[in-house]
């Protein structure tokens, strides 16, 4: 059975001519408070509120858009429609996907979902790479960004969670029964430099992942033989 994927107009995975490739950061404006920027702010960095902005539809409306590649760390993974946006971008050879996950938070039913996918289990069939890990020194993996195309990154204190997006529920405004928000921050940001190094980061954690769970399993195939 097909599962029916949570659309919404921020979501855009129907049109494949919605694309990062036109991508201007005030595209965003219409998630904003003011749903305007000031006429002085800066042309390639924004920064967004949790609680004040509508974090949950900026984060949908730049991943959902991505169409080459995504390199991802995120500490927090609980969105079932970030998920779904991920998983639709997984399943398509066309997009180079790179996730690193953070051990602490592993147990989570999305985390789990990623890796028993078909991705997951076939990763260069499907161009997509899953690693759950900790940093090179083995503390926790607490980046909390990606960079999708090579166009446009977002990193801050944002959980991928209701009460962490502040995700709201009701139409175009934070507030009502039982929303929630924490203070978290998020920014979005497209110089070319910062892009370039974000991007080498987020490879270079994935890749310090990679070797921890390699080295676990040598070390476990070792216990078996020897032990």
């Amino acid at each position: 059975m097909t599962t029916q994927i949570k659309k919404s107009p921020s979501n855009a995975l129907d049109d494949p001519g919605q694309t990062l490739q036109t991508f201007n950061l005030t595209d965003l404006q219409q998630y904003t408070r003011e749903r305007n920027y000031s006429a002085n702010a800066s042309k390639d960095f924004h920064l967004f509120y949790v609680g004040r902005d509508d974090v949950h539809d900026i984060l949908k409306h730049v991943l959902s858009r991505v169409s080459i590649s995504l390199y991802l760390n995120m500490f927090g993974f609980d969105d079932e429609e970030l998920n779904d946006i991920l998983m639709e971008k997984a399943k398509d050879p066309h997009v180079l996907m790179m996730v690193t996950l953070d051990k602490s938070q592993a147990g989570g039913v999305h985390e789990k979902k990623l890796l028993d996918s078909d991705v997951a289990k076939d990763p260069a069939a499907f161009n997509t790479y899953f690693v759950i890990g900790q940093s090179a020194t083995h503390q926790i993996s607490h980046t909390k960004g990606f960079v999708g195309d090579g166009k446009v990154g977002g990193e801050g204190s944002t959980n991928w969670s209701a009460s962490g997006e502040g995700t709201f529920i009701v139409k175009g405004q934070p507030g009502g029964k039982g929303y929630k928000a924490q203070n978290n921050t998020q920014s979005i940001f497209t110089d070319p430099d910062t892009i370039s190094r974000f991007q080498s980061e987020l490879i270079a954690e994935h890749m310090a992942a990679r070797v921890q769970k390699a080295g676990n399993a040598v070390e476990g195939a070792h216990r078996k033989t020897h032990g």
